[in-house]
């Protein structure tokens, strides 16, 4: 009886990737070769020469000049009207989406209709770049139509649906029917059955695909440089634009204030969704 359960740990560890050999060497290697550049990046943001590769001591003056610097404070205001924006339509209409192709019967076109949301993940994102840029200038030259800051909301608010869409249909996938039938039996609308029962059960899918469309459109560099006109430079933005004159650490520190909002959202949606399991 004892060797069963040692001859199905076997069996586990030979289909498991884990356990294959050379599989902590080859992880460790990407580890590195992916986050070594942005401690180096972190740890030079702390670096009191005006040189960024020559380290002469710790000093916290270039973040102290970051957060006075107006020009960031000007695209740190974009950011934010865009990426507030781009969260609350992206994660309305993520769950609208999320709703009707999970719940109630099957209908024809669901799995392309499933597969038309999620594509944005899978085409580059220069690809989608391009195609908003050629949307927008034609609805210029055309029509004359010109949302201004509206353009970069928009094309924010289409890239961020998948990346709000997959937490909340995964939270959805997991919840039993039975309390809306039983809802049903006991006489209540779809509409308050949708508020009272729905909406609550739903709620730690939803802040989980809020947070991750808010850092998606708050990083997003790609989208932002082909659309945005003039007075619309966000962080991204701004900080490839400094990039492109002598480093100094103070564009470390900017990458250092970025990067800890980024990591805190991502942390923060992992935390939600770990949550409702």
């Amino acid at each position: 009886m004892r060797a069963r359960p040692a001859t199905a740990r076997a069996g586990q560890k030979a289909t498991d990737v884990r356990y294959q050999p050379g599989f902590f060497t080859v992880a460790l290697v990407c580890l590195i070769v992916l986050y070594a550049p942005i401690f180096v990046l972190v740890g030079l943001s702390f670096n009191a020469n005006t040189v960024v590769t020559s380290w002469t001591g710790f000093t916290l003056d270039w973040f102290a000049k970051a957060v006075q610097n107006d020009d960031f404070y000007s695209a740190a205001a974009n950011t934010l009207t865009i990426s507030l924006s781009a969260t609350v339509f992206s994660t309305m209409l993520a769950t609208a989406a999320a709703l009707g192709t999970t719940r109630g019967q099957p209908w024809r076109g669901q799995g392309a209709a499933y597969m038309t949301i999620s594509l944005p993940l899978m085409v580059p994102e220069i690809i989608t770049a391009v195609a908003t840029l050629a949307f927008f200038s034609l609805l210029a030259s055309v029509f004359g139509i010109n949302f201004g800051i509206g353009n970069l909301i928009i094309a924010h608010t289409v890239f961020c649906i998948p990346f709000a869409y997959m937490p909340i249909r995964a939270r959805l996938e997991d919840m039993d029917l039975t309390l809306d039938y039983a809802a049903a039996d006991l006489y209540a609308t779809p509409w308050a059955t949708f508020w009272r029962i729905t909406l609550p059960l739903l709620l730690p899918g939803i802040i989980a695909g809020a947070a991750l469309a808010f850092i998606v459109s708050f990083d997003d560099f790609t989208i932002t440089q082909l659309v945005a006109g003039p007075g619309q430079t966000t962080l991204p933005i701004y900080i490839w634009a400094k990039i492109r004159r002598p480093l100094t650490p103070e564009v470390n520190a900017m990458c250092t204030v970025l990067l800890m909002i980024s990591v805190f959202f991502v942390s923060f949606s992992a935390f939600i969704g770990g949550r409702r399991r």
